[in-house]
């Protein structure tokens, strides 16, 4: 037996044998890699195989995957038409690594991503490719506008997230050594004015309006605003319509580029094809990665033509000509388009948040339900004193676990159990969810 065949045998799921393989392929993870780690300690599985949205473990067990990825996996696991795009490429001869030069494939891919982009920026844009990672392309856009303003302050939020470099991780809500302007963000249900509503969203925007005026504001003169359309990680909290728009005021009469991060928003995730088109904003610059890729590693910034003044060299990586990413990219953008996935995800997710609010009628931890589309999040709270309740929320996330059901949490305080199904969910499989969801929440609740 080969050495790869015998790698195999030991993942195969065979009853005792796999459970124990399993076992014994955690064990190992736990002694070798970091305690960086982070989905592995909450979700102790080891997928050996999957499609669409169940992923089975070497043990043998199936889950429905509500995580995709972190939302990388629009059409889900494996789906044909990327494996396709993938093996066309593997088949053809191309080459596989061809740093920043022009290909076929890269021309297919940006064509595509062109056709999808708001109108009022595909038609005088500019595509930078970055390293793999949405991170990378947060680092980009930042100096993007650093190198065309001439300015080096950032506005960003309260509770966002924009990766795990260094700059990235400054303009996030959990930086402590902060080099930006930190703006409220709103949101309903916990408002940082205590009003929350239109009124809330109204009084966010006149403190920042307030803070850039003023010169005794302490405001570095801003290079740009930074902005997710819905706050994922940070809770997920939907930016409203109207807010959006103001922002994109604001930042337009003070020449302030306006960076939209559509890293976990883009490809229709939001009932959208990109998550400003729900305001009709059109920002000057766009962060993309994760579903861009077909679940393949690519990242890339996409901005108006006039901020193009980087030299030779100003931003680069080794990684950033995936050829099959940008193959498995191209197909997954086209299937989204061609099939109204982002108007499927609207509607199937309306009809999730309804159900969710009926179960929050029955389950008094459950504080908030809101989203956008297939991005779903449940607030869970103390009923006696309506203070998140991460403990409660990390057990709900073990209950469904235990059900067969993958989902994760986010939020201040981790206390947001996060839906991210792939954009393909069936109504059948919409309500298995639901299903194993409502029997979670009271047994963890109890």
């Amino acid at each position: 037996m080969t050495e790869q065949a015998a790698a195999a045998a030991q993942i195969a799921p065979q009853g005792g044998r796999g459970g124990a393989a399993a076992e014994g392929i955690l064990g190992r993870q736990a002694l070798r890699e970091s305690a960086a780690r982070t989905y592995a300690r909450s979700l102790p599985i080891v997928p050996v195989r999957a499609r669409g949205l169940t992923i089975e473990g070497a043990d043998g067990r199936r889950y429905l995957d509500c995580l995709s990825g972190a939302g990388t996996l629009a059409l889900g696991h494996n789906h044909p038409v990327v494996l396709e795009a993938i093996r066309g490429v593997l088949d053809s001869g191309a080459p596989l690594h061809v740093l920043d030069l022009a290909t076929p494939v890269k021309d297919a891919f940006t064509t595509e991503l062109f056709a999808n982009l708001p109108t009022g920026l595909a038609s005088d844009a500019r595509v930078q490719f970055c390293g793999p990672a949405g991170t990378d392309a947060v680092e980009a856009a930042l100096k993007l506008v650093r190198a065309a303003t001439g300015r080096s302050g950032l506005l960003a939020f309260a509770g966002a997230y924009h990766g795990m470099t260094a700059g990235a991780l400054s303009a996030s809500g959990g930086a402590t050594d902060v080099r930006v302007t930190r703006l409220p963000y709103p949101q309903d249900h916990r408002c940082p004015f205590g009003v929350g509503g239109a009124e809330g969203a109204r009084l966010s925007a006149a403190w920042t309006e307030s803070l850039l005026d003023d010169p005794k504001g302490g405001v570095p003169a801003p290079a740009g605003m930074l902005v997710e359309p819905v706050q994922g990680e940070g809770g997920v909290h939907p930016a409203p319509d109207d807010w959006l728009r103001r922002m994109r005021e604001i930042t337009e009469t003070r020449g302030i580029p306006l960076i939209a991060d559509e890293v976990q928003t883009g490809v229709g995730r939001t009932g959208a094809f990109w998550g400003v088109d729900h305001s009709g904003v059109v920002p000057d610059v766009m962060v993309l990665s994760k579903a861009i890729g077909g679940s393949l590693p690519l990242a890339v910034i996409v901005y108006r033509s006039e901020l193009d003044v980087w030299a030779p060299g100003a931003h680069a990586g080794t990684f950033r000509g995936n050829q099959l990413a940008m193959a498995a990219g191209t197909a997954t953008l086209a299937y989204v388009r061609r099939n109204g996935l982002a108007e499927r995800a609207a509607e199937l997710g309306g009809r999730m948040q309804t159900a969710l609010r009926g179960l929050a009628g029955d389950q008094p931890c459950i504080g908030d339900v809101r989203g956008r589309g297939l991005m779903l999040g449940i607030e869970i709270v103390d009923p006696d004193t309506g203070a998140a309740a991460p403990a409660l929320a990390a057990a709900i996330r073990q209950e469904c676990l235990d059900r067969g059901l993958i989902v994760e949490l986010g939020g201040r305080h981790g206390a947001v159990v996060r839906l991210l199904p792939p954009l393909t969910l069936t109504d059948e499989q919409a309500t298995a969810v639901l299903d194993r969801l409502a029997d979670a929440v009271p047994a963890a609740a109890h």
